[in-house]
C-alpha cells in the first residue's frame, strides 16, 4: 500500500471520486432498457454513493446477442494466442495503474478496510488476469496413442457465451477468477456483479475496452439476481454459467439452467469451515491469531471463514482466551482509515441476518464470550463487534448455517476421530484447517476432511497455481489454476483414417 496515504488522504480522494453507473454492453455504456436504477449505498455511513442502472431481461438479451455476434465473428476467439495474451496483459497493467481508484471503489461499495482493498483485492485481480494471460500460449492439445493407420486428435475449443455471476464480498477478485480463464479461452463474457457491489466491475469494463478487448466480448450488467441473474440462467443462448454465492441461490440457478438449454453450470457456494486445534499444536499463539483472522477478516463475509473453531478439550480454555484477546484487537472502524482491521457489514439486510444469528446462539444456549452487539451506530454505518460463542453444540443453528459475519462458534472435542466427525457433519465442504505438530496426524486429518482445501498449521493460504472449490453443497468445479480453464472449454475428438 502507498504509505503516503493517510486517513484524511483517502477521505479526500473519496470525496472527489466519480462513478461509472451504466451497464456496459457491446463496447459502450448504456442505461437499462427500462430506465430503472437502484441505489448504491456506502455501508460505513448508510449514505447513497450513486444510482446504478438496473438491468433486466431486455438488457440480458441485448448483451447475449452482442456476445454471440462477437464470438461467431471470431474477433476474439480466432486471434492468435500471442495477441490475446498481449491484450490480457495490457488489461492487467491497466488495473494496476488504477489500483488506488479501484481499491477505493471497493471499500466505499462494500465496507471493507482500505488496507485490504489495496493490498489484496485490487492487485489480486490484476495478478489473476495477468496469470491467465501468461498461460494462454502454454496450453497444448493432445494426440491419442492410436494405431499407425489412424490419427486421434483431442482439441479444446471455447464453449461460446459465458455468463459470470459474482458475489459482493470480494467483488472484483471473484470476477477476475472467472473472467480471466473464460476470456483467455476465447469466449465472450457477460459479467453480472451483485447489486450490492457493482462499482468496480463497471470501472474495469472501461479498462477492458481500453486494453483492446473487442466490442461484445466483455459485457457488464448490474442488476438484481431475481431479474438479470435469472434471465442469464434461463437464456437459451448462454452456453455456460459460472456462479459464486449462496447454496440456496446456486440450486435455483441450476434449476433455471436445466429448464432452458441445459447449459454448463459451475458453482462455488457456501461454507462452514472447521478450524481444528489439537493439543499438540506447535504454536498456540499463532493458532489463536489465525483463528481470529479466519473469522474476523473481511468482517467474516467469506465463504471460507473459519466459523467453527474445534478445540481439543484439554487446551480449550487456554486457546480460547488467546483468541478472545486477538479478537479484541480487531474492533471495527472507519474503512477509509489505513489502520482499520475490520470494516462494515455490507448492508442492512446482512446486518439483520448477522444479528439474528447472534440472537439464535444466545437462545439455543451457547455462551457469549465476546461481542454480540452492533457498534458505531452514530456513524450511520453497519458495524458488528467481533463475536465469539463458547459451549456450542455442532447441532446448533450457528454451527450449521452460514452466517457470513464475524461470529465464531467454539466446539470442544476429545479425540481425532471425534474432531473429524464434527468437522464433516455439515452440508458444506469448501475448506478446513488443522493445527498439529504430528506429521502422521496431519496427513490423517487432511485425508479425513471432506473439503476442497485443507490448511495444515495455517489458514487461508493460497495462490493462483492451486485450484479452489468445494465438496458436497459447497459446489462443483474449481476456480484458479489451469483447472479453471477446463470449465470454459469444450473437448473435441477428431478421428482421421490414414489408411485410405
Amino acid at each position: 500500500m502507498n504509505k503516503a496515504f493517510t486517513h484524511d488522504d483517502w477521505r479526500q480522494r473519496a470525496a472527489g471520486l466519480s462513478f461509472h453507473n451504466q451497464a456496459f454492453i457491446d463496447g459502450a455504456f448504456a442505461d437499462a432498457a427500462s430506465g430503472k436504477t437502484f441505489e448504491c449505498v456506502n455501508p460505513a455511513s448508510g449514505q447513497v454513493l450513486t444510482r446504478v442502472a438496473e438491468c433486466g431481461s431486455e438488457d440480458v438479451d441485448r448483451a447475449v446477442k452482442a456476445a454471440r455476434k462477437a464470438f461467431e465473428s471470431g474477433a476474439w476467439r480466432d486471434l492468435p494466442p500471442r495477441e490475446r495474451k498481449r491484450i490480457m496483459m495490457r488489461f492487467a497493467d491497466l488495473i494496476d495503474e488504477h489500483v488506488e481508484e479501484i481499491a477505493l471503489l471497493e471499500t466505499l461499495d462494500v465496507g471493507k478496510p482500505i488496507g485490504d482493498s489495496i493490498s489484496i483485492d485490487a492487485p489480486g485481480a490484476a495478478r489473476c488476469i495477468r496469470w491467465y494471460g501468461e498461460a494462454i500460449d502454454k496450453i497444448y492439445d493432445e494426440i491419442a496413442p492410436t494405431g499407425v493407420d489412424t490419427l486421434g486428435m483431442i482439441t479444446r475449443e471455447p464453449v461460446g457465451v459465458v455468463a459470470c455471476i459474482v458475489p459482493w464480498n470480494f467483488p472484483l477478485l471473484m470476477a477476475a477468477w472467472k473472467i480471466g480463464p473464460a476470456l483467455v479461452s476465447g469466449n465472450s463474457v457477460i459479467l453480472k456483479p451483485s447489486e450490492k457491489s457493482p462499482l468496480t466491475a463497471l470501472r474495469v469494463a472501461a479498462l477492458a475496452a481500453e486494453a483492446g478487448i473487442p466490442d461484445g466480448v466483455f459485457n457488464v450488467l448490474p442488476g438484481f439476481g431475481a431479474d438479470a441473474g435469472k434471465a442469464l440462467a434461463r437464456h437459451p443462448d448462454v452456453d455456460c454459467l459460472a456462479f459464486t454465492g449462496s447454496t440456496v441461490t446456486g440450486k435455483q440457478i441450476m434449476k433455471d439452467a436445466a429448464d432452458s438449454n441445459l447449459k454448463k453450470v459451475w458453482m462455488e457456494l457456501g461454507g462452514k469451515t472447521p478450524n481444528i486445534i489439537f493439543a499438540d499444536c506447535p504454536d498456540l499463539d499463532a493458532a489463536a491469531r489465525a483463528a481470529a483472522f479466519a473469522i474476523f477478516f473481511n468482517q467474516g463475509e467469506m465463504c471460507t471463514a473459519g466459523s467453527r473453531l474445534l478445540v481439543e478439550e484439554s487446551i480449550k480454555e487456554e486457546l480460547l482466551e488467546r483468541v478472545i484477546k486477538a479478537g479484541e484487537s480487531m474492533f471495527p472502524g472507519d474503512p477509509l482509515d489505513p489502520s482499520t482491521r475490520m470494516g462494515a457489514i455490507v448492508d442492512t439486510l446482512q446486518l439483520d441476518r448477522v444479528m439474528g444469528y447472534i440472537e439464535a446462539g444466545k437462545q439455543e444456549g451457547a455462551r457469549l464470550r465476546l461481542g454480540g452487539e452492533r457498534v458505531l451506530g452514530e456513524t450511520g454505518g453497519y458495524f458488528v463487534a467481533p463475536t465469539i460463542f463458547d459451549q456450542v453444540s455442532n447441532r446448533m443453528t450457528i454451527a450449521q448455517e452460514e452466517i457470513f459475519g464475524p461470529v465464531l462458534s467454539t466446539i470442544s472435542f476429545r479425540t481425532l476421530e471425534e474432531a473429524l466427525e464434527i468437522a464433516n457433519a455439515s452440508l458444506y465442504g469448501l475448506a478446513a484447517a488443522a493445527w498439529t505438530g504430528n506429521l502422521n496426524k496431519a496427513h490423517k486429518v487432511a485425508r479425513g476432511l471432506r473439503a476442497g482445501t485443507v490448511w495444515i498449521n495455517c489458514f487461508d493460504e493460497g495462490d493462483m497455481t492451486v485450484p479452489f472449490g468445494g465438496y458436497k453443497q459447497s459446489g462443483n468445479g474449481r476456480d484458479k489454476s489451469l483447472h479453471a480453464i477446463d470449465k470454459y472449454m469444450e473437448v473435441k475428438t477428431t478421428w482421421i483414417n490414414l489408411a485410405l
